[in-house]
């Protein structure tokens, strides 16, 4: 497990972390939501080694990390970080080399990665022919040639389809199942939303949740359900509750009150919608993660 503990950072007089603190753990994938600015880049960076934060530490397995720990993390940086004029197949097992991979096996390894991800037909291409998706694709199997036992990528699903993020997915999924740490950063919330096991959310430099994806849906679905029902016009009439949103099979209501007074006027107001007529539905509703980010944020 990788533990973030107490990270604050400086550039000059500008604060970018304050105190930032959260765990990646073993086989699950963490989706680290933020802003631009909010401050991934330079916590991913801090845990990487690249920079010395201010203060805080980064712990993995309960003891401060070590370069030597370091060699085994695959990284990929937002920002392109393959060589341009270098072929695509040659630029891998370079890669794998400078990890220390016999160059046998860095080859074999190559040639697994680019059927996995779609470009073994591009395998002596070099890479600035490429599309900016297969040089996503292209650094994600840097990344992983190595075949790294923590994972830190920034912004893995940028320039992607649809199809190859489910083919990256599958990846990282694998490696997770491993036991690998897996955390990642997207400004695609819908896809982190839908990926995540666990989920990190920062702003202008400090975390503002952090928990299971349901967890954290949970908390911020308090007192919210949606009801199946032809007929939801008495439903403004009863005390304590709100329309929030009308669908076309029902609504979404919030039932005011708090600990389990919502859950206790859930069932009464499930009995006054079977007496109002034919009911479809009748649950929780959980909020999606655009809506927590914004409400966090």
């Amino acid at each position: 497990m990788i533990e973030i503990r107490n990270l604050s950072h400086q550039y000059g007089d500008r604060q970018v972390l304050k105190n930032v603190s959260f765990t990646v753990e073993p086989g699950k994938l963490t989706g680290f939501v933020g802003a631009n600015g909010a401050g991934k880049t330079t916590t991913m960076r801090a845990m990487l080694g690249l920079i010395r934060p201010t203060s805080g530490e980064v712990l993995l397995n309960g003891r401060p990390i070590t370069a030597t720990d370091r060699v085994g993390i695959g990284y990929m940086p937002e920002e392109r970080g393959l060589y341009p004029k270098m072929k695509l197949h040659e630029q891998i097992v370079y890669f794998a080399q400078l990890h220390g991979v016999d160059k046998a096996v860095a080859n074999r390894r190559a040639d697994e990665l680019l059927d996995r991800l779609g470009l073994a037909e591009r395998r002596d291409e070099i890479v600035e022919s490429l599309s900016l998706g297969n040089q996503q694709r292209a650094q994600i199997c840097v990344a992983l040639v190595h075949e790294p036992n923590i994972l830190v990528l920034d912004e893995p699903f940028s320039g992607l389809d649809p199809i190859a993020v489910e083919v990256v997915l599958d990846v990282l999924n694998q490696r997770a199942k491993m036991g690998a740490p897996v955390l990642f950063s997207s400004h695609q919330l819908e896809v982190v939303e839908k990926l995540s096991d666990n989920l990190v959310i920062i702003s202008q430099g400090e975390i503002k949740a952090a928990g299971t994806r349901r967890e954290l849906q949970e908390a911020h679905s308090r007192g919210l359900y949606r009801i199946g029902v032809d007929d939801h016009t008495w439903l403004t009439q009863q005390p304590g509750v709100e329309v929030l949103e009308r669908l076309e099979d029902g609504v979404v209501v919030r039932i005011a009150g708090d600990a389990d007074e919502p859950a206790a006027r859930a069932q009464q107001l499930l009995r006054d919608a079977i007496a109002h007529g034919r009911v479809t539905e009748f649950g929780r509703h959980l909020v999606p993660l655009t809506t927590i980010f914004k409400e966090v944020r």
